[in-house]
């Protein structure tokens, strides 16, 4: 469990963190090389979620997507400064909720 944690955690930087660079590169007149970097991380966000152990490619993807919303709160909490309210809280506790649920839940089969 500690290494899907440490998995879902690294692709959601990567994700996030590729996409802050690109952002920056193109809407706030960066250089080129944010642009570069941000796409290598992008490409080594695509890689990351292959490395878990699930087996199945959506319930993955599904589940990350949980895991992104919280980071993505915080990302924007710690690096651009704006803090999230009380529905954002809530929000992202949902989110991480259904996470658990999917990935979880005795499944028969």
């Amino acid at each position: 469990m500690l290494i899907a944690l440490v998995l879902f955690l690294l692709a959601g930087l990567a994700e996030i963190g590729g996409g802050y660079l690109v952002w920056l590169w193109l809407r706030e007149a960066k250089p080129l090389w944010y642009g570069i970097v941000g796409g290598i991380i992008l490409l080594a966000y695509g890689i990351i979620p292959t490395l878990q152990s699930f087996p199945s490619f959506g319930r993955v993807y599904a589940a990350y997507g949980g895991v992104f919303i919280i980071l993505a709160v915080l990302w924007g909490w710690l690096i651009d400064k704006k803090a999230p309210d009380l529905y954002d809280w809530i929000g992202a506790a949902v989110c991480i909720i259904g996470v658990a649920i999917m990935l979880y839940a005795p499944r028969s089969g």
